[in-house]
């Protein structure tokens, strides 16, 4: 089959890799038909992610249609078309019964924090992704959703990961009617985070990125205000000054490792790797967010130690939640909204490339070339 292979950092390509097989009772084989590349991916095609080894196959997010499935498999059957969550989950362990999907206890025996991720890493599972013609899908029971007949692919495919985590951050952020809320980073995650803020009743969202082609599109799509932080001194001031000197109610971080903004946490978080990724984005939502106010953290770091400012969350009486989304518990209620027509989820979708052209599409996606927003591989174009 046709996979993408992961070949050093920058370096990726299309080539002949073997089909997949049934390794366990539970295992489902999907043919891939739409396969998205991830701006955490990006971290992984930089170099940034420890133990990504040459040959591993990206991608977590996709939807396909059931090729083959286990023995033991009872929900799914051939030719069902699936999303499939990022996440790789049992839905029997202790997390799983609480509904923390992402850090379930049994598909990621080498880690003790974060659970089994499709295509990102060894430090996730080592699973390989989406990005190929056909993918190996563990704990087939209870991942893969089978698609409603009314729910677009294009828009499926968006809630296998990107929807769903931007739900969740704006969700951590216990967002009260009426709250001022800061969405740093305006790439897909941070697009539907402001989104869902106004869903969940904020009163004011303002999105903050350095890109206009990225802002503009934010501006648009979530009707929001929008700051290009290479035309402010302070990044904290500047909030303040925009609400009445308080700062804001939630700040969201949806940037992670790789965040501009800051000289010296971009050498010692991007170039030297001495801590696990620039947290400048961590400090502006630390510094920027009112007393008493909460951070909700989606961006994702490394499994090491980065430098925060912690005595100011201590003094300044902070919340901050983070994890990975749990794509399953918010399924029922994203596609409730999609139904209603509330947000349409394959709007952020800017780019389409055939398989062979994953090279060239993680170029552009990585450059920030053509406006490039969210871009879908297309496997069945091979």
């Amino acid at each position: 089959m046709l996979a993408m292979n992961y070949r050093g950092p920058y370096r990726v390509r299309a080539a002949q890799k073997a089909e997949p097989k049934i390794e366990h009772p539970n295992d489902a084989i999907v043919r891939v038909t739409r396969s998205c590349i991830c701006g955490s991916d990006l971290h992984l095609y930089h170099g940034l992610v420890p133990d990504t080894r040459v040959g591993q196959t990206f991608g977590h997010e996709f939807t396909g249609i059931v090729e083959e499935v286990g023995p033991s498999v009872q929900n799914l059957k051939k030719g069902d078309k699936v999303l499939v969550p990022f996440n790789i989950f049992c839905g029997t362990c202790y997390f799983c019964k609480k509904e923390l999907f992402s850090n379930c206890h049994n598909v990621n025996p080498e880690a003790t924090a974060v659970g089994g991720i499709f295509g990102y890493s060894h430090t996730t599972g080592g699973y390989d992704g989406g990005q190929a013609e056909l993918v190996r899908v563990p704990m087939a029971d209870v991942g893969p959703t089978v698609l409603p007949p009314d729910l677009d692919e294009d828009d499926a495919v968006l809630l296998t990961d990107a929807f769903p985590t931007g739900y969740q951050a704006a969700e951590m952020g216990d967002i009260q009617e009426g709250d001022t809320v800061v969405v740093f980073g305006a790439g897909p995650v941070g697009l539907f985070a402001a989104k869902s803020a106004w869903l969940m009743g904020a009163g004011r969202v303002i999105v903050v990125d350095h890109l206009e082609y990225r802002l503009e599109f934010a501006r648009q799509f979530a009707q929001c205000e929008i700051v290009n932080f290479k035309e402010v001194d302070d990044m904290a001031i500047h909030i303040k000054k925009m609400t009445d000197w308080l700062g804001a109610d939630v700040c969201i971080d949806a940037v992670g490792a790789e965040a501009v903004g800051n000289a010296l946490q971009h050498l010692t978080g991007v170039k030297l790797k001495l801590q696990a990724g620039a947290a400048t984005v961590l400090h502006w939502c630390i510094n920027s967010v009112r007393k008493g106010g909460n951070v909700s953290i989606v961006g994702v770091y490394g499994p090491t130690f980065n430098m925060v400012p912690i005595g100011n969350v201590v003094n300044k009486g902070l919340t901050l939640r983070a994890n990975q989304a749990s794509v399953k518990r918010h399924l029922p209620r994203l596609i409730e909204h999609i139904q209603a027509g509330r947000i349409k989820p394959s709007e952020v979708i800017t780019h389409r490339f055939p398989l062979e052209a994953v090279s060239d599409a993680y170029h552009i996606f990585s450059s920030k070339l053509d406006n490039c927003i969210k871009p879908v591989l297309l496997p069945a174009m091979h």
